[in-house]
């Protein structure tokens, strides 16, 4: 199965096979257009949109993918290209998936990227399980990654980039496993962004020149702290800034406000240009330093999976060496290549080349073989700039 193109239908369908498919549906350009090249190959295609937040999440999220105007827009796009639409609750999967965990990892001083958990939890298992139950062979999404058959393995599949390396979204699905490749089809993947918006102003679309989501969905206006006070009241609580040798520099409100790297915002000036290098909820610590400290070229991975388990059995054995791969350690980072050594208790090391900056706990270390993800994991909290 690959990614499909205006004019070049997807492989399985080519080979004869056509299969139903339910659309993940955000009420944005790309998933429309996905759904809008899915039908016009042939596929026995609807949308669903999946209603995520609350009603205090719905008005905070106005205009987002959370957003009941999302909900109309996808409902729009699947009357104008003649597909039936679905709405679907998975309200408590995604308070327990995503928003619970993300308040929890702010507290004990990281900086998780709730979409990986949101894909991993919710679009690719609870919505799967559920377009199965509805008796559809496959879902997709309008994510910028591909999905293709390993022509060296018969119904083995690899997760690629996204032909678009401005908007490549391969670093947030790198959890994805062979049971959901298989029946995923991903069919923007193959399209540069500004192709996606000219197939869906051609085909009338009024979601053609809709802005990209910026922010968490269901944290719209980027308050984090402020979103967590509401949810957890009481949780955070002050603390020190100190210096590398543990110095204190004064007082802060919670470490649920920083992240590793940040300068801006820090709530009182220091003398110099000073950034957020380790946090440390036990002591309520935020650490502060030079650029110079954030650039690390070791870090600790936990919950590591793999989109093949050829891949794991690789690392295991390579544990002495390292396997070779290229790390990325954020969305819209550089990779960098680097050995990658796995642990008998799940947990793995990968050490770089060259240092890398602000290695952020709570966030994704993705390990790639050229274009291929190989897996990934979580940035470890005992990861730290050395």
């Amino acid at each position: 199965m690959t990614s499909a193109g205006p004019a070049d239908g997807p492989a399985a369908l080519r080979a004869g096979a056509p299969r139903r498919v339910l659309v993940a549906m955000s009420g944005g350009v790309d998933s429309s257009v996905a759904a809008a090249l899915l039908a016009q190959a042939g596929y026995d295609v609807a949308g669903a949109t999946m209603r995520l937040g609350d009603e205090e999440m719905d008005r905070a999220a106005e205009g987002g993918c959370c957003s009941l105007e999302a909900v109309e827009d996808a409902r729009r796009v699947c009357y104008r290209i003649g597909v039936p639409f679905h709405v679907l609750d998975f309200r408590a999967s995604f308070r327990e998936h995503v928003v619970e965990p993300f308040l929890d990892a702010y507290l004990r001083g990281e900086t998780p990227n709730p979409c990986i958990a949101c894909n991993r939890f919710v679009k690719f298992e609870a919505f799967l399980a559920k377009a199965r139950l509805l008796s559809y062979d496959a879902v997709a999404t309008g994510h910028y990654a591909r999905v293709e058959e390993d022509p060296a393995a018969a119904g083995r599949f690899r997760l690629l980039r996204g032909l678009d390396p401005r908007k490549d979204q391969s670093y947030a699905l790198y959890m994805l496993g062979q049971d959901v490749l298989a029946h995923l089809v991903l069919p923007v993947g193959g399209l540069e962004k500004a192709e996606t918006r000219r197939i869906a102003a051609g085909l009338g679309l009024a979601v053609s020149d809709k802005p990209d989501s910026q922010e968490i969905c269901f944290v719209p206006d980027g308050d984090h702290a402020g979103f967590i006070a509401a949810r957890r009241p009481g949780a955070g609580r002050p603390g020190r800034f100190v210096d590398r040798s543990g110095r204190s520099l004064g007082t802060h409100d919670g470490v649920h406000r920083f992240t590793v790297g940040q300068r801006k915002g820090l709530g009182r000036a220091f003398g110099q240009r000073t950034y957020v290098v380790r946090l440390d909820a036990a002591t309520g610590d935020v650490v502060l330093g030079t650029d110079e400290d954030l650039w690390s070229s070791v870090a600790t991975v936990r919950d590591v999976r793999f989109t093949r388990e050829e891949y794991r059995r690789e690392a295991v054995e390579a544990v002495e060496s390292g396997l070779p791969v290229d790390v990325q350690v954020r969305y819209g980072a550089k990779p960098t290549s680097a050995r990658l050594r796995l642990s008998a208790d799940g947990t793995a090391r990968f050490a770089s080349d060259r240092p890398v900056r602000a290695v952020t706990p709570g966030q994704a270390a993705v390990f790639y073989r050229g274009e291929e993800v190989l897996g990934g994991g979580t940035i470890a909290p005992e990861s730290r700039p050395e």
